[in-house]
């Protein structure tokens, strides 16, 4: 899927052919490659980032993640426990 959104998002920037045009050729709607289109425009600098930085970035959400899931296990010991309480 990342390679046809590619494919549809680099044609786009080629502008030789209309949204619709590209709509109709690929079989989406043309709202989803104006979407596509921004959505790669805003990332573009993130090509050219050191491998660092995504790295970091990387580590983070799954530092991220950890906490979320130990959040996650110790509240379903507490609600495990009150339901014991309530029986």
């Amino acid at each position: 899927m990342p390679i046809f959104k590619a494919k549809v998002v680099l044609e786009a920037l080629k502008e030789r052919s209309t949204v619709e045009e590209l709509a109709r050729k690929y079989e989406v709607h043309p709202n989803q490659i104006h979407h596509l289109k921004k959505e790669f425009l805003s990332n573009a600098s993130s090509v050219f980032s050191s491998g660092e930085s995504l790295s970091e970035e990387k580590k983070r959400f799954e530092e991220e993640k950890e906490r979320l899931y130990a959040q996650i296990g110790q509240q379903k010991v507490e609600i495990d426990w009150l339901k014991k309480k309530l029986q």
